[in-house]
């Protein structure tokens, strides 16, 4: 079970640094403006605030990684369930604010991999 929770905190991490690739970079360029139903006025008014969002994601990316890579599997598991719980609250609250849709891209597989740690734990 701790490869599935593993692989689901990379695919998650994976998934962040993509969010910021996306926010940080590509905001304003045609795949950005495609994903994110922006025109280009609109973006380019957004700019600052779309690249402190994807630094934030980066954030993100960096404590899932740090936690698949912490020697400690105690230390391993915390900082995956702070971190999850982090990506999971941003994507409940991007789900009502912004857009359905998050909450299946960012918030199903944070919740589906707190599930399945927490529940080892819970029944080991």
């Amino acid at each position: 079970m701790n490869i599935v929770i593993n692989l689901l905190t990379g695919l998650i991490a994976f998934l962040h640094l993509y969010f910021l690739l996306l926010e940080m970079f590509l905001w304003t360029t045609p795949k950005g403006l495609k994903i994110f139903g922006n025109t280009l006025e609109k973006a380019r008014m957004t700019k600052v605030l779309a690249a402190n969002q994807g630094l934030y994601n980066g954030f993100l990316s960096a404590g899932l990684i740090f936690s698949l890579c912490s020697p400690s599997a105690e230390i391993a598991f915390q900082l995956k369930v702070f971190f999850l719980s982090c990506v999971l609250i941003a994507g409940i609250y991007g789900g009502f604010t912004v857009g359905k849709k998050i909450l299946f891209i960012q918030a199903a597989p944070a919740a589906l991999a707190l599930i399945l740690g927490l529940g080892q734990v819970i029944f080991p």
